[in-house]
């Protein structure tokens, strides 16, 4: 008996001590998939030419915001995404982006996943994860940090961009495929974080509707793991510009842009960010609005 209620003391203090972590974690995350944001923009992509008015007004809705930390996604440049950020960030873009991996790169603008890091937070650069293994591939580079915030328990967090054309029910097409060999990596990778005690966020631009009733894909990242969907309550209230008619709007029905924690993970539901209707159609944004979620 005196050894069972030693057991119990020491399972609750354990509990006392996971919780007290992550409550005191208090962190600002936010997603964004800045559509073709570059500094040299491409004679033949209408969306990567901005003005410093564009770049101002992007700039503008990221300190309304100001997170400590930004998962981006579709980024050609270290300037780029630094005229949206300002000067207070470290930025951590992909791996892909490096001289080393030419070979992954396209020749005029890339889309590169990456992280704007506050500086006065301590961040481990750790090899990107790599969500196709085609010794070809030019995409699916996902940057890989590990925040620690305060000295408390360090969080490991991926920036993502998913395979398009698959946002719904599951066909046997091959971005369908594509999207299901991925979801298996990231699954693999939150399996490995769970085995370590890991804390872990995974945030991006997901190109999928993991908050669907029974979604096949968000069933396949959280078999046999204890990950939970942050933005699982986050409405889809952006409004972007008509692609078909840039002098109209034009509003997501779902939300693919997503933020997955592990479960110590405190917080308090994601939301997307709305662009005003003007903004959108004076100004060239994006075609996704940020997802912004406060971990406590």
């Amino acid at each position: 008996m005196f050894t069972n209620h030693l057991l119990k003391i020491f399972v609750t203090s354990l509990l006392f001590v996971t919780c007290s972590s992550s409550a005191n974690t208090n962190l600002k995350v936010m997603t964004w998939n800045i559509e073709w944001l570059t500094s040299a923009p491409n004679p033949s992509m209408v969306p990567s030419h901005r003005s410093n008015a564009d770049f101002s007004q992007l700039n503008q809705y990221f300190s309304q915001i100001s997170p400590d930390i930004l998962s981006f996604q579709e980024v050609n440049d270290l300037d780029a995404i630094k005229h949206v950020v300002g000067s207070n960030y470290t930025i951590w873009l992909s791996q892909r982006s490096w001289e080393e991996n030419r070979k992954h790169q396209f020749v005029q603008t890339n889309q590169y996943t990456g992280f704007a890091v506050n500086k006065a937070l301590s961040v481990t650069r750790m090899a990107d994860l790599r969500l196709e293994h085609s010794p070809t591939s030019k995409l699916r580079f996902a940057t890989y940090i590990v925040v620690e915030p305060d000295s408390e328990q360090p969080v490991h967090m991926l920036a993502i961009h998913l395979k398009a054309g698959c946002h719904a029910a599951y066909r046997n097409s091959k971005n369908c495929r594509r999207l299901k060999q991925q979801s298996y990596i990231l699954q693999q990778w939150i399996l490995d974080r769970e085995l370590d005690n890991d804390l872990y966020v995974i945030a991006g631009d997901f190109n999928h509707n993991l908050s669907y009733p029974n979604d096949w894909m968000w069933a396949l990242l959280s078999s046999g793991n204890n990950a939970v969907l942050a933005s699982k309550k986050a409405k889809a209230t952006c409004l972007v510009k008509s692609k078909r008619e840039p002098n109209k709007t034009y509003q997501y029905k779902s939300l693919i842009d997503h933020i997955v924690v592990s479960d110590h993970v405190l917080f308090t539901d994601a939301k997307q960010v709305e662009f005003k209707k003007e903004h959108v159609l004076n100004y060239n944004l994006s075609d996704h609005c940020p997802v912004t979620l406060h971990i406590q």
